[in-house]
């Protein structure tokens, strides 16, 4: 897998640029997202919910929580207690004003960390979550090792990524998207010209279907299964321990 950054010209690593870039577009993050998805995630979303939902967890992690739409969203499965943990203190800022003024301060928890060296026990999670974020990890195996490792067994882990359609015509409807409408809504509307490239490249690079399924099987993962989204334009995919 190629690696992307946000900030071509950088010499920090790419988890740093990765922090200061939705540091930078956290204000706009939510409302561009609707736009540039055309509201279509909410719904990827709930479809993780309802997987999750399904296995009475006690306790979730959501990684890469971002604005914490997932976690918010993961408040109807009834478990205890979530925890948003993400990597950008402006993205977590944003997720508790939305947090607070759900009344949802009691159930969710977001707090800065790193989805490589997670600040977790082992075997401390019923259910793991991650929604458009694993393609943002610096080193890809370590992250979902590390993930693994903090997963209680038989636990469930799922995650919602951006995926390549590979039939006509939905390939190339998908290519434009990426590859014109994507970046220019971001140069025309964000404060971050290239943040809405980088999301467009990452996503072009990063392994999906059999490809991450194999991923994850040599991670350790067990009962891998992928279910492809929307013409295959992103994919759900469950795992467990």
């Amino acid at each position: 897998m190629a690696k992307v950054t946000p900030y071509k010209d950088s010499n920090s690593s790419k988890k740093e640029q990765v922090t200061k870039m939705f540091d930078t577009i956290s204000g706009e993050y939510d409302n561009l997202n609707r736009v540039i998805s055309f509201g279509i995630d909410i719904k990827w979303r709930n479809k993780v919910v309802a997987i999750v939902k399904a296995t009475n967890p006690k306790n979730v992690l959501d990684i890469a929580t971002g604005t914490g739409d997932l976690a918010i969203s993961l408040a109807e499965t009834n478990a205890e207690k979530i925890i948003g943990l993400d990597i950008s203190p402006g993205m977590l800022n944003v997720g508790k004003e939305k947090i607070k003024a759900k009344n949802l301060d009691a159930k969710i928890d977001m707090i800065i960390g790193d989805s490589e060296n997670l600040p977790f026990d082992d075997n401390t999670f019923d259910a793991i979550t991650v929604a458009f974020g694993v393609r943002n990890f610096e080193t890809l195996e370590k992250g979902l090792a590390d993930i693994l490792r903090v997963l209680k067994p038989n636990g469930t882990f799922v995650i919602l990524e951006t995926s390549v359609p590979t039939k006509f015509p939905f390939k190339q409807g998908y290519a434009f998207h990426s590859k014109v409408i994507l970046p220019t809504v971001g140069k025309l509307f964000s404060k971050d010209k290239t943040a809405y490239t980088y999301l467009s490249d990452s996503a072009n690079v990063f392994p999906y279907g059999e490809a991450l399924n194999n991923i994850l099987r040599k991670v350790g993962f067990i009962d891998v299964t992928d279910m492809p989204q929307t013409f295959g334009v992103a994919t759900i995919y469950k795992a467990s321990k």
